[in-house]
């Protein structure tokens, strides 16, 4: 695959006219009420809520909202009554009340964003151009990669996002730097983000000679054990998928890995991964591939076949939603019950220069690439941007908020969730754990 193929399917980039440009710069301010929660606990009154569907005789055709009040206590939903005037709430405006967003891959640790702006290169045509040019920049970024991560979490919380996924590189060149000042990032962050960690051997697990610095990283702070194209890159699929699956075994970890290859190599490295996870239990529910651009060549008896394996083993597929020749199979995935997220991947590096950050411009983006305009699949698009929370279910019985739940979410100008996934609204306020937070 050569490099313009390969960003093409890999980057995620949403076309022109889909999201407005490029990152706004952020504006330390408070948008909405102005006023100071540290404890996690307000009271907030007009809140819409959705609370149905209203159909014909052919199709859903609205979906129903009513305005309520929302207590928080503790960081946590405590009630949600009929809407009424009370003097001591905070007024929500008649905002639409949707899930925090989830960004479930990118790499918060190696970035150009925040700094001096610099185009993507067209010298590197291959993986291994990219693992040679990392290792001449990766030690000009590191001085400076505490600083940007903050700043790119600050974008995402700025578009309504509250968790991220990040891939941290383990490779030679960093050693274990990058992760720690990653984790120094996360740290300054922890009372309004929340972040896990995949150790990612970006040069390749036996390319690099990695395998020592994941072994030292999987004892640390870290949630996922990462792989890259244990073919193409490091030549021996099997004792490349060994050798991390008994890292996370060893470790207690979940398994994340990249699988750009998309021809035979990568069909057989998700097969071999689905029989070793269905031989592992612990592995069930914890195990993804990102990318697996090889179920995007499947004939649909194969591809069945493999998303239902796929859904047995408890193995979820995180696609950048690619704009490319091969389209992603994402609704055989949900078909067949497999855990499908998807994440902003770059933001403005060496990789790509289009990173947006906009977690919503990916749920309209899987709108318009599968044709899903009418009001009950819009609403549907919402929760590869949420990790699945949606506020009704297909039959518009109401799943969130309930009483209990983080108080974690965001307030749009719009009528309801597929009004808001087709016209990527901006956002007017967000909460983390009750707290109202900066946009």
């Amino acid at each position: 695959m050569n490099r313009k193929n390969f960003l093409s399917l890999s980057t995620g980039m949403v076309g022109a006219g889909l999201l407005a440009g490029v990152p706004k710069p952020l504006v330390a301010m408070t948008a909405f009420t102005g006023s100071s929660n540290k404890a996690g606990n307000i009271t907030l009154k007009n809140v819409l809520l959705e609370t149905g569907f209203e159909s014909d005789e052919f199709e859903i055709t609205a979906t129903k909202t009513a305005l309520f009040v929302v207590e928080i206590r503790d960081g946590k939903i405590f009630s949600i009554q009929p809407n009424s005037d009370s003097k001591d709430a905070v007024d929500a405006k008649g905002y639409l009340m949707l899930p925090a967003m989830k960004d479930m891959h990118i790499h918060l640790d190696k970035t150009f964003y925040s700094g001096p702006w610099k185009a993507r290169s067209k010298k590197q045509k291959s993986i291994v151009d990219m693992i040679r040019l990392e290792e001449q920049i990766i030690p000009q970024l590191l001085p400076h990669s505490t600083e940007r991560a903050e700043k790119i979490i600050e974008l995402l919380q700025s578009q309504g996002t509250d968790f991220a996924r990040s891939h941290c590189n383990i490779e030679p060149t960093s050693k274990l730097n990058s992760l720690k000042n990653l984790q120094q990032a996360i740290l300054n962050k922890k009372n309004s983000f929340g972040v896990e960690i995949v150790a990612f051997p970006q040069h390749g697990l036996l390319y690099s000679k990695s395998e020592g610095l994941m072994k030292e990283a999987a004892q640390l702070d870290i949630d996922f054990i990462g792989g890259l194209d244990p073919t193409s890159i490091d030549r021996d699929m099997i004792k490349s998928m060994d050798l991390t699956i008994r890292l996370a075994l060893d470790y207690k970890k979940g398994i994340d890995i990249h699988l750009h290859e998309s021809g035979e190599s990568g069909l057989e490295t998700i097969e071999y991964l689905t029989r070793r996870v269905m031989e592992n239990p612990a592995l069930k529910g914890k195990t993804f591939v990102s990318h697996a651009f090889a179920l995007s060549r499947l004939e649909k008896p194969k591809l069945d076949q493999v998303c239902a394996n796929l859904a047995e083993a408890g193995i979820g597929i995180i696609s950048t939603v690619p704009i490319g020749k091969s389209v992603m199979p994402i609704p055989t995935l949900y078909k067949h019950k497999v855990r499908v997220m998807t994440g902003t991947d770059s933001v403005i590096d060496h990789w790509s220069t289009f990173g947006s950050g906009n977690m919503l411009g990916k749920a309209n983006l899987l709108a318009q690439l599968y044709g899903w305009s009418d009001e009950l699949a819009l609403s549907r698009c919402l929760r590869i941007a949420t990790d699945d929370i949606l506020p009704l279910d297909d039959n518009g019985k109401q799943l969130w908020p309930k009483v209990g739940d983080a108080a974690s979410f965001n307030l749009f100008k719009a009528s309801c969730s597929a009004e808001a996934v087709a016209r990527i609204p901006p956002l007017r306020a967000r909460y983390y754990k009750g707290v109202e937070q900066q946009i």
